[in-house]
């Protein structure tokens, strides 16, 4: 009786397979497995292996390569816009200028000059500002540097020709002054009368100082303790003007003396009290500019 499978070839064993048999030996031929046959079918298998792992390092390497260059080109932009020819691009005007800054621009501004302080002491119109002698100068004593003057009598008057002497006079009605005031400080026997002369304009002001002359003198002012003084014995004059306002010193001394060339009170006193009196106008110009810039 010979013994063998049914319904097919004989199966193969294989030893990489665990649901292959081995063929049962023939104890009766006295014959082994065929290792050789059974080295070279393992080997073969083997290179099979080593083939598709090549193979598919390949194609997971190409694939990496199209999905890193669909994401370039997605990058780029999918946009159909840019691919879009000039003729459908824009307008130059609605093109941004590309100044590249990114930073808003805004209309160059500059603040306005300021105001010019004389400008509201040189003409009636802008010279509106109370004025009176105890504004123009105010309190009981003057300091000039170290120098302290007493204030003394003072007085105003719309009748300009009747605080002067001399040219001074004429020279103030040709020019239409409207009002004069004057003020008299007192230091060691020294008196100084400074008058202030009021015009209209400050031309007409300039002009009254252009024709004054050494005899155009301002009427000392005595009073309230303070004897005559520049009645009849000489003294020493001064002259000037501001905006709208021309200003004139006399100083002498209270006993009668006569001023000379030699006393030097006498003329400090009369310097003192002109350059405080261009104070003062000017004062009042800087205040009238300042309330006019605020508003």
């Amino acid at each position: 009786m010979s013994f063998g499978q049914q319904g097919g070839p004989p199966s193969q064993w294989d030893p990489w397979k665990p649901q292959s048999q081995q063929q049962p030996w023939d104890g009766g031929a006295g014959q082994g497995p065929d290792w050789a046959a059974l080295a070279e079918a393992s080997e073969t298998r083997n290179k099979r292996r080593r083939l598709l792992l090549i193979g598919g390092g390949a194609l997971a390497t190409m694939a990496i390569g199209t999905a890193v260059a669909m994401a370039v080109v997605s990058a780029n932009g999918n946009d159909e816009s840019s691919n879009k020819p000039n003729s459908q691009l824009p307008p130059t005007a609605d093109i941004p200028s590309g100044s590249g800054t990114g930073a808003p621009s805004f209309a160059p501004t500059s603040a306005p000059p300021p105001l010019d302080p004389k400008e509201f002491v040189a003409s009636k119109a802008k010279d509106t500002a109370p004025l009176a002698p105890d504004i123009l100068f105010p309190g009981t004593q003057l300091t000039m540097g170290t120098t302290v003057y007493k204030k003394g009598p003072k007085a105003d008057t719309t009748s300009c020709a009747t605080a002067a002497k001399g040219t001074l006079a004429k020279v103030l009605n040709d020019n239409g002054c409207t009002r004069l005031l004057r003020v008299t400080y007192t230091k060691d026997g020294v008196a100084v009368t400074v008058g202030v002369a009021v015009f209209d304009t400050e031309a007409a002001a300039l002009k009254a100082k252009g024709q004054a002359d050494e005899k155009s003198i301002v009427a000392s002012l005595a009073g309230g303790g303070v004897k005559a003084f520049c009645n009849s014995a000489v003294c020493r004059s001064t002259t000037n003007s501001y905006g709208r306002y021309a200003y004139f010193t006399i100083a002498g001394f209270t006993n009668g003396k006569d001023v000379t060339t030699k006393d030097t009170a006498v003329f400090s006193t009369g310097d003192d009290l002109a350059e405080f009196t261009f104070r003062q106008i000017r004062r009042r110009g800087e205040a009238q500019a300042s309330a006019a810039a605020s508003e």
